[in-house]
């Protein structure tokens, strides 16, 4: 087993958020990885890496195709719990979300993006729970301007989770440096996705205050970032 030192030192890598996307046959569906990689400039070629459980692996296998849409700094935790911590065997995820289909059926996703590309499976590697898609690059093209989200951002300043089948799972995030009093109220965290609710912090984007207790939720308040009822929380 990987030790702590190792994990600590992991952290230090600099990876960016992607959305990958593919289709086949009337199937669309798309995830969250951190890791994209670009190969070779000339011809230009493309890499990730997608854990064989999930469903837009198996899509890729099928089609061949898949796109990549690197992410803003300011998308939302909605937006990254759809794709992140939601199956696509058991909802369309591209229903409520805006992008276009390429000339080969590839969705390419719009929303949130700052630069896409359409890339065609030229080779695949096993690396044992993963397969590693590598491709030709048939087009890329600015969709908006800002920063890009990288993966530091998201798990220091978000305070983002990521699923067991993420390439860069880790059982626990470093500290983030700085000093908080420990609450008085207890903190639940999300038996789906691992997102924490802290009473002290509060959930700002739905207009929940800081200082507000868990049980003081209202009924219908859901997780920010996948989306359950707060019975899917338990005591941390």
């Amino acid at each position: 087993m990987i030790d702590k030192q190792t994990i600590d030192a992991l952290f230090d890598m600099s990876y960016g958020l992607y959305l990958v996307s593919t289709a086949h046959d009337g199937k669309k569906n798309g995830q969250l990885t951190n890791t994209v990689f670009q190969v070779t400039a000339e011809p230009a070629r493309m890499a990730v890496a997608v854990n064989k459980q999930n469903f837009t692996h198996d899509l890729i296998a099928k089609s061949g195709y898949y796109s990549v849409s690197t992410l803003a700094e300011g998308t939302p935790m909605t937006f990254i719990g759809l794709f992140g911590f939601k199956s696509g065997r058991d909802m369309d995820k591209f229903a409520q979300t805006k992008h276009e289909l390429t000339p080969t059926g590839t969705p390419l996703v719009l929303e949130h993006t700052l630069s896409a590309f359409e890339v065609k499976v030229t080779q695949t590697v096993d690396i044992g729970t993963h397969t590693l898609f590598i491709g030709e690059i048939l087009q890329g093209r600015i969709i908006g301007e800002g920063k890009p989200l990288t993966y530091d951002y998201y798990y220091r300043v978000m305070r983002g989770k990521t699923p067991r089948t993420a390439t860069t799972y880790k059982a626990y995030a470093p500290e983030t440096g700085q000093a908080k009093e420990k609450p008085p109220m207890k903190k639940y965290v999300c038996k789906v996705c691992g997102y924490t609710y802290d009473p002290a912090e509060g959930d700002p984007d739905h207009n929940v205050p800081a200082g507000t207790p868990f049980e003081k939720l209202p009924e219908d308040w859901v997780c920010p970032v996948c989306g359950v009822g707060k019975d899917e929380f338990e005591a941390q």
